[in-house]
């Protein structure tokens, strides 16, 4: 039951990182790898405060997403001098060098050491120390942002974003200043990956800076992919699909010296067949 648990918190986690990515990626058109990068923040944050300070769990989480939401208008700004290819290339670019602060800052993260001991949260004497409970935030979490979500995509706003990832210029000929747009839409984006971040910090009670690393972010843009690009629910079963299939594989029965490759190689081969025969994903309502 535990192992289930286990599972289910991590697939909530993933399930508000692929939410955050696809209002982004998906609705907007922007292509970022760079989800990782506020991931790793929020989860830095949380855990350096509740390691040195008696900061409640909560409050760590805002703080999380208030220094995300700046550093991510500054990244924003700048990537918006780009456009397609270029815009990926930079978010790349601004990923690496995210990592490469986790990894050198030794004196603030611990470097490759990473931070242990990081606290579970309580609340009104309900202690989140215990996984099933954990559990229990986490959906919250993951439903408050799926409602986030699911209001931006349907309002006035959402569509203003979908317009603009159909035809940036012809939106602009009526007036809309779409710089506003997508930088409003990537802070908001990068919010919801930090306090991702905060929860697994809290969960997993140790950090490093490998965790947040440019596959990382290559693992969530293929959860929205896989799922379904512009479809908040495609972002969820891409979550489960992508988190509970290595889990499925361990169960099949390879030969015990190749049994770890095997289970990539079909990995692998399944996201293969899945991008050539349904490159719009699960529920995809459009294609990059």
């Amino acid at each position: 039951m535990d192992y289930i648990i286990h599972l289910a918190i991590l697939i909530g986690v993933y399930v508000i990182l692929g939410l955050s990515l696809n209002l982004v990626v998906g609705f907007t058109g922007l292509l970022s790898v760079t989800q990782a990068a506020f991931y790793g923040i929020g989860a830095y944050v949380t855990a350096i405060l509740l390691t040195t300070t008696a900061m409640s769990f909560f409050l760590s989480v805002i703080i999380g997403i208030i220094i995300t939401a700046i550093l991510s208008f500054f990244i924003g700004y700048v990537l918006s001098k780009f456009d397609g290819d270029y815009y990926a290339l930079g978010s790349f670019g601004f990923n690496i060098i995210i990592y490469s602060i986790f990894l050198n800052w030794q004196d603030l993260t611990r470097g490759p050491l990473g931070i242990p001991g990081i606290p579970r949260p309580s609340l009104f004497g309900i202690d989140f120390g215990n996984n099933f409970n954990f559990l229990i935030l986490v959906i919250i979490f993951a439903v408050i942002a799926y409602a986030v979500s699911q209001f931006i995509v349907k309002s006035s706003f959402g569509r203003v974003l979908k317009s603009i990832r159909e035809d940036e210029k012809a939106i602009q000929v009526f007036g809309y200043n779409t710089l506003w747009f997508k930088l409003s839409i990537f802070v908001i984006g990068a919010s919801m990956a930090s306090v991702a971040g905060s929860l697994f910090a809290s969960y997993i009670t140790y950090i490093d800076p490998s965790t947040f690393s440019l596959m990382e972010s290559v693992f969530v843009l293929a959860i929205i992919i896989l799922g379904g690009l512009a479809n908040n629910k495609g972002a969820v079963w891409g979550a489960v699909f992508l988190i509970l299939l290595p889990e499925i594989l361990r169960f099949v029965g390879f030969p015990t010296d190749i049994a770890a490759q095997m289970r990539q190689v079909v990995y692998g081969l399944i996201l293969v067949l899945l991008m050539l025969y349904r490159p719009q994903g699960l529920m995809g309502e459009y294609k990059l």
